[in-house]
């Protein structure tokens, strides 16, 4: 395989290519680039702080495993649920695999909708602590007595900038946001904009963006509906059967997962709880479109137009001689 050079503004060649695809849920990217990976040695770098976990398959659309033994998937069931990731770790397995696949001179695309990744990995790490075991607990121990809106008003207080950022029931950014201040004495915000540790790799970066938010609610309707057809709830099921999972910890906090975790205990609220996984899909992908702004994307396409396989495609060859 060749590869066209990326230049790095002086005129010299750096290195090979790495693909983003970002966009939001249920807008069809994975699929799409499995389908390219016929015509191009791709191997799929997962940007999802779900599919990271073992045994969350059908509430995460997780490719099967007959789909990732025709394409190599990365950082995908490489955790067991009672266990956390980070953004950090994220930036740090990302930059190890993206290596090893150019080693094998094939193309790295990442693929997925949890941004915080994507920002961490495209702007560098900032220098922030690493978490504090017991200053965290002390947190959450506070939140527990006092509730969440009240960490989220004293947090407002503290960091006015992280207060208007971090939504008031985002626990685990308030508890990082707190945990931060306390290690070091300064605002949450401040130290997010120093400089990054490390510059930026060089990359293509594209997009998918949704314009028709009924087709949207639509497909992500659909794709609940099929989740819990295919046996959500069961898997569920056997997540909490282990005896030492709660729906409290990271991996569970994933959409759909506490809610079902509930509905468990309370079966006729199956509907309902089918109808508020929908919403909070249509929020995260909400979330997601107001993430994708802070970007600047070079290929842009709207989910809506079916050519936009065809226009990815041909960025690719022009990437790839």
């Amino acid at each position: 395989m060749s590869w066209i050079g990326v230049s790095d503004g002086a005129n010299k060649t750096v290195g090979k290519p790495v693909f983003l695809l970002m966009g939001p849920t249920a807008s069809g990217k994975t699929r799409h680039v499995i389908e390219l990976a016929s015509r191009f040695p791709i191997e799929v770098v997962s940007v999802d702080s779900a599919m990271v976990y073992r045994g969350l398959d059908i509430g995460t659309a997780k490719p099967g495993l007959d789909i990732r033994k025709q394409v190599p998937h990365h950082l995908i069931d490489i955790l067991d649920p009672a266990d956390s990731y980070s953004a950090g770790r994220f930036v740090s397995d990302a930059r190890r695999v993206i290596m090893e696949i150019h080693d094998r001179d094939r193309l790295p695309v990442l693929v997925g909708g949890t941004f915080l990744y994507f920002y961490s990995w495209w702007h560098g790490l900032s220098a922030l602590p690493p978490s504090d075991p017991a200053v965290r607990s002390s947190i959450e121990d506070s939140a527990r007595r006092v509730g969440w809106s009240v960490l989220h008003g004293e947090l407002s207080r503290l960091d006015p900038e992280s207060g208007r950022r971090i939504h008031p029931h985002d626990r685990q950014r308030i508890t990082r946001a707190h945990e931060v201040i306390a290690l070091t004495g300064k605002k949450f915000s401040d130290l997010l904009h120093r400089p990054p540790l490390r510059a930026k790799p060089e990359f293509c970066a594209m997009a998918v963006v949704v314009t028709d938010r009924q087709a949207l609610h639509q497909r992500v309707r659909s794709r609940v509906d099929e989740m819990i057809g295919a046996g959500w709830l069961e898997e569920v099921s056997a997540l909490r059967a282990r005896g030492d999972l709660h729906p409290q910890l990271p991996a569970l906090r994933s959409v759909g997962y506490a809610d079902l975790w509930h509905c468990l205990e309370n079966p006729e609220r199956l509907e309902q709880t089918r109808e508020d996984i929908v919403q909070a899909t249509m929020g995260l992908a909400k979330r997601q479109m107001t993430w994708l702004r802070r970007f600047d994307v070079e290929h842009r396409w709207n989910v809506e137009n079916p050519s936009w396989p065809m226009q990815m495609q041909a960025v690719l060859e022009r990437w790839v001689g």
